[in-house]
Formats: structure tokens, sequence, C-alpha cells
């Protein structure tokens, strides 16, 4: 073959001399044999790597750039301002862009889809996932009110919900280790209250209150009993009860909510819930810092218990405190922009088969 640029008119071959064969010498054939060996080796592992490309793309790949998050709508009704370095300023979360532009699309390393925003179908959706993005499945309410997963096999690679074993966990709240923390009892005066605002009588926590409510007295607040508390008006109010019955509105893993971190931790009363087993919420809070249902035997156990608790015992459900303050998840842009810290060590290439085996499982 002749080089690059080469012209010239070809050159008629010389005669070649007789060639002998030759025995190779024992270093010369123990090189050509490591040399063998090499090239099989490599060959393997590059038939390997075609053959599972996935062994290889697990890990997130490296950025350089800030990491384009498009959320392709809102999750709650009020649309806030994501203009500018939002996660910095608000979060100290660096390298991570948030847009809600759309036109951004083919930039966007994560795209965000709230389950609440999806329509019945995927016409509103992009036609198709770009090579290297991510499609990222958003829901904080419970299997029971989550409808319609089915239609969404073979479409997300993350999900992101309450449930501690998702590829990113946004809980509704936690307890966060607070060194200048001190014991606070707001002053009661009443047993137990509820806020409730979505009242159905085949719920759990519905039967619960209604047997419960033949033992003791119980304030019930919310628009279901036609008595709504503003924003600013909810921890006072709860805080001036003792016990707050913190009941979630489906029983599954993980899904606890607002009802306990806001209403009744951050109020400073102590809550009784019905929920997860005890154990799940150990999981979260410690085992001193609230009351569960299941304890006891009957509902008339667990009102007489309320009932004739002493001072003392009472004090000891906030040794908490002493060690704890209560972080509320509330704000969405937060919560998104975590999607930055959890980034680099998310699973790359995968695809949730079903949507709906996972979730309910």
């Amino acid at each position: 073959m002749l080089g690059p640029g080469f012209h010239g008119e070809a050159l008629s071959p010389a005669p070649l001399a007789p060639v002998r064969p030759t025995t190779p010498r024992p270093q010369q054939a123990e090189l050509m044999a490591v040399v063998t060996a090499g090239v099989f080796v490599t060959t393997l592992w590059n038939l390997r790597c075609f053959l599972n490309p996935s062994t290889t793309s697990r890990e997130a790949p490296k950025h350089t750039e800030p990491l384009v998050i498009l959320v392709w709508e809102w999750p709650s009704k009020q649309v806030p301002n994501v203009s500018g370095d939002v996660c910095r300023e608000l979060y100290s979360i660096t390298g991570c862009l948030l847009t809600m532009e759309r036109r951004l699309l083919g930039q966007a390393d994560v795209v965000v889809f709230p389950h609440t925003r999806l329509q019945p179908g995927r016409d509103k959706l992009p036609k198709e996932r770009l090579p290297g993005q991510n499609w990222v499945w958003v829901s904080l309410e419970s299997p029971s009110n989550t409808k319609a997963l089915a239609r969404w096999n073979q479409t997300f690679n993350w999900v992101m919900t309450y449930r501690r074993d998702s590829d990113i966990f946004i809980p509704y709240g936690k307890l966060v280790p607070n060194q200048l923390a001190t014991v606070n009892i707001p002053a009661k005066t009443n047993l137990v209250s509820w806020v409730i605002s979505n009242y159905h009588r085949t719920q759990k926590r519905a039967e619960v209150y209604r047997n419960l409510s033949r033992y003791l007295h119980v304030n019930i607040y919310g628009k279901a009993n036609k008595k709504p508390l503003c924003k600013d008006c909810l921890l006072p109010t709860t805080s001036k009860s003792k016990f707050y019955l913190a009941f979630e509105n489906s029983i599954h893993q993980d899904y606890i909510t607002e009802k306990l971190w806001r209403n009744s931790l951050m109020a400073g009363t102590v809550p009784v819930v019905l929920g997860p087993p005890r154990a799940n919420y150990e999981q979260f809070i410690p085992a001193d810092s609230f009351i569960h249902v299941d304890d006891f035997g009957s509902l008339a156990e667990l009102a007489t218990f309320l009932k004739t608790m002493n001072s003392s015992r009472y004090r000891q459900f906030f040794a908490w405190q002493k060690r704890y303050s209560v972080k509320l998840y509330a704000d969405w842009k937060e919560r998104i922009c975590t999607i930055c810290t959890a980034y680099p060590n998310l699973p790359h290439g995968h695809v949730y088969p079903s949507l709906e085996s996972w979730f309910n499982t």
C-alpha cells in the first residue's frame, strides 16, 4: 500500500532470496506466548463489554459543567422562580442548575416528572429520552392514593419518593442533631387534638377515631369539621394539646408524613401514631418519643393510658429534644436540588420495567 500523499509510479519488486525455516529461540517462544495471551485477554474483555455494556455504565459520567435539572412541570400549583443559581444560594448545593424551560431538553442531564402532573397519556411527554439523560418519577403520595402507574412501564430511570429504598429519598421530615437543643414543652390546655381535612368513614383512621372517641374527648380541627386553621394558626393550636393524633390516611412502609413531623413533634406535643408498624417509625425517630396505637390491646386501654399519665412520665416523651431538632421538608426547590447531591451515586443505564410493581411492594 502506498503511503499518504505518495503519487509516484509503482516499482517492480526485486526477486526475493529463498527463506529457510528457522526454529524460534526459547526466549522468542516465551515472548510470543505472552503476546498471544495478552491479545486473547484483550479480545475477551472487548467482547464482554460489547455483549454487556451495562457493566461499564453504572457509574455517573463525570461532569465538569453544572448538572442541568429540567422540571417538566412543577409539583405544586404555585410555581416559583428558579432562575439563577437557586440550589447554591438557598441550600449550598453547587454545580446544579434548575430550569423549567423545555427548550433546554436537549441539554438536560435529568428530567423530573411529578406524578401529580403526569397526563393520562404520553402525548405530553418528550417523544424520546436522549442518550445519557435520566428521567425521574416523583411522588409523595402513598400507593393507595396513586393511580394509573401501569402505563408508565419502561419509562423512568429513577424514583424519588418518601420511601427509604428510593433512588432519591425525600422524607417529609427528619431529626437532625442539635447540640444547643433544650427541652421545650408548651403549656397545655386540653388532652388530645386532631387536624383532619379529608375524612372518609372507610379509612382505618376514621374507624380508630370513632372508637377512641367513645372513651375520651378529641378536639377536631380542619376542613372535615368545618374548623379550618390558617397556616400560622396550626402549630399554636396543636401545641396546646398533650397528645396529637398523627393518623396517616393509609398504611404503607415509610409513609410517615407532616402529621408526625410538623403537626406533632414540631408543635411540642406527643404523637399518637397510626401508620406502619412501630419498628418502621423507630427507623425515623426514637422509640420513646411517640405512642403507637398498636402498643395497646384495645382503644380503651390507650384512652386510659393517655388520661392517667402523670407529668413525670409525660416529660420523658420529650427527651429527644435534648439531642435533636425537627427538620421539615416542605420546599420543592430543596427536594429537587438534592438530585444533584445524589447524582454521583445513582445507577445509570437502569429503567424500571414496572413502576407499579415496585411502588406497591
